[in-house]
């Protein structure tokens, strides 16, 4: 097989015997200019590629006649340089670290977004972009021209030379994540992994098997030692989202690594060195958790060395047409909707909205809004309860969601409460609507409930 072939779409290979999964990503790919052709078991796969050239394979874990990675084992015994994606849950996190040292390019957790996993192959196929939404400037993760959204991008790029650590602090749906990879992508390390860990969503047993990993016998059920995600992204990066929830234990061991750059395994008792830069993100402002005691300064010091501060989308409101703008065109693509501009009532809406949710709730509202949509211009009432009332403070017939000056707090409580609504009480749709973790969720409804 040869993957250097010229070719105008590069062909991808994308095996998942859920055939939902298998028929979305390959709508979404041929829309962005891959060529895909999806397989549900191993066996038909491994038969088409033994006559097909291919760019790239994307193949599930768990798979019914053979399981991933016995088909990498496979695919790198036949062809050693072919790329090759991992789709895994995070419950076998384990296997895709296995995976990454049999020789996987790369892994991605479940649920993914397609547009996320099509963004994966193009840059593992080496710079094969597909033509960038006219809004975006080359490889900016964070759409924007405002003075708070360039200044941000001008620290990125003063330190996209130097491995340095970086604290990345704003408040939920300011676009964090976003951030870090714009820091790792846009620096000269950009070839080096990337790992993220979202701290929030593990318990510290979890979380510190996660990152040390654990010899055999470690615990009940380590049948073999096992490296963990430092190990894996020694040389490169490792992003610690919602570092503001790990506990006074945790802070302590994480703060050695930090300082020493050497892990021990759990139920190990050799040192191991490690060379990983750390990029992390809280939407707590962990100077006041320092002041408060609830934060180590030791650990805070030594990852505060650059600080990158993400502004809410309310103090970057000239982005909010742009932002709203590459969304439509995104999902319109996805969906295959007409959908491709926003009527001027709704736009000034959405200018006016506080948007306490940010960017992610900017988007999840137009997503509702392309997907309910079966026009070119979508009106007011189709964006959503959230946005179809300007923010005024009288009473228009609409969502007034700011009529009685509510507090910033109020407001989150508010936009909770409607998404739990929406999403029918379902607290785990619920916290992935809102782009938080479970736990996180549920502590803030507790605290509702006691008030």
């Amino acid at each position: 097989m040869s993957t250097d072939r010229q070719t105008t779409h590069p062909v991808i290979a994308f095996v998942d015997d859920d055939e939902r999964a298998s028929d979305l990503f390959t709508r979404y790919a041929r829309t962005e200019g891959l060529t895909v052709h999806g397989f549900q078991s191993v066996n038909s796969a491994q038969q088409w590629l033994e006559a097909n050239p291919v760019d790239l394979v994307i193949t599930d874990l768990k798979m019914p006649d053979m399981n991933g990675l016995e088909f990498l084992e496979w695919l790198r015994g036949q062809w050693p340089d072919l790329p090759v994606i991992l789709i895994t849950g995070y419950s076998t996190i384990d296997n895709a670290i296995q995976a990454l040292r049999l020789g996987a390019s790369d892994f991605v957790k479940k649920p993914y977004d397609p547009a996320s996993l099509v963004e994966l192959v193009h840059r593992l196929l080496g710079g094969a972009q597909p033509p960038a939404p006219a809004l975006e400037e080359g490889e900016r993760a964070m759409l924007g021209n405002s003075p708070a959204i360039e200044a941000v991008y001008r620290v990125i790029d003063k330190i996209r030379d130097v491995r340095i650590n970086v604290m990345i602090e704003g408040e939920s749906g300011s676009g964090k994540e976003l951030a870090a990879r714009a820091t790792h992508e846009r620096s000269d390390f950009a070839h080096t992994p990337y790992i993220v860990i979202d701290c929030g969503a593990l318990t510290d047993t979890l979380l510190e098997t996660e990152l040390f990993g654990h010899e055999k016998g470690a615990f009940t059920g380590a049948n073999a030692a096992k490296p963990g995600l430092l190990e894996v992204a020694s040389g490169g990066t490792v992003f610690l989202d919602e570092i503001g929830n790990i506990s006074d234990a945790m802070q302590v061991k994480l703060l050695r690594v930090v300082q020493e750059q050497e892990i021990t395994r759990v139920g190990g008792v050799k040192t191991i060195p490690i060379d990983v830069r750390f990029i992390v993100a809280s939407n707590r402002n962990l100077a006041e958790m320092v002041r408060a005691g609830e934060f180590r300064h030791d650990l805070y010091h030594r990852l505060n060395v650059v600080r990158l501060q993400m502004p809410p989308l309310r103090e970057r409101r000239e982005d909010i047409p742009v932002l709203a703008q590459h969304f439509l065109e995104e999902f319109a693509r996805r969906f295959h909707r007409p959908a491709k501009r926003l009527s001027e009532a709704s736009l000034q809406a959405i200018g006016d909205y506080p948007w306490p949710g940010n960017v992610r709730e900017l988007k999840n509202a137009i997503e509702r809004a392309v997907a309910l949509s079966d026009s070119e211009e979508i009106d007011l009432e189709l964006v959503g309860e959230d946005t179809a009332a300007p923010a005024t403070g009288t009473d228009t017939g609409g969502t007034t969601i700011d009529a009685d000056h509510p507090t910033l707090e109020e407001l989150e409580r508010r936009y909770i409460e409607k998404t739990l609504a929406y999403a029918q009480g379902n607290r785990e749709r619920t916290a992935s609507i809102l782009g938080i973790n479970k736990s996180t969720l549920w502590r803030k409804l507790q605290s509702y409930e006691k008030k």
